[in-house]
C-alpha cells in the first residue's frame, strides 16, 4: 500500500471531475450491479495514469451522453474493492490505470493499460466517447 499522502492527490483529480471513490468490496459490488450505465476507473500511482488515463477520464466524463454512475477504485490501496473491480472485469487480466463500462451490471467496454500507455488523453478520451455513445 502507498502513503494516503501520496495518493490522496490523484484521487482528488477524479473525485472533483463527479467520480465516486469507492473503498469497499460492497460499494463496488453494489454500483456496478445498479441498472443503468456505470464508468470505472482503476485509478494507479502509474506514471500512464497521470498523464494519460486520468485526464481521458474527465474529459469524456464532461460529454453530454455519459454514464449514470462514475466511481474509481485506487489499485494498490483498497484491495478488496479493486480486486472486486476486477473480478466483474473479467475475462480481461487485472491491469492499472483501466477502464470499464458496464450497463445494467454487465460489462461492454474495456481498455486496458496496454491501451492506456503511450497515447494521449484525447486519444483514449475519445475511445470512452464512442462506446459512451453506443452504450448510454
Amino acid at each position: 500500500m502507498y502513503p494516503e499522502y501520496l495518493v490522496a492527490p490523484m484521487r482528488e483529480e477524479l473525485t472533483t471531475a463527479g467520480f465516486e471513490d469507492l473503498r469497499t468490496a460492497e460499494e463496488v459490488e453494489q454500483a456496478i450491479k445498479t441498472e443503468g450505465t456505470v464508468f470505472v476507473m482503476v485509478n494507479s500511482v502509474c506514471g500512464c495514469a497521470a498523464a494519460n488515463a486520468r485526464p481521458a477520464a474527465k474529459i469524456a466524463a464532461k460529454q453530454e451522453k455519459r454514464p449514470d454512475k462514475f466511481i474509481t477504485v485506487f489499485a494498490g490501496m483498497e484491495k478488496d474493492a479493486v480486486d472486486t473491480a476486477r473480478a466483474k472485469m473479467l475475462p480481461y487480466p487485472p491491469s492499472s490505470p483501466s477502464m470499464a463500462l458496464f450497463k445494467d451490471g454487465k460489462l461492454v467496454h474495456m481498455i486496458e493499460r496496454h491501451q492506456i500507455e503511450g497515447r494521449p488523453a484525447q486519444m483514449i478520451a475519445d475511445n470512452l466517447i464512442q462506446a459512451f455513445e453506443q452504450y448510454c
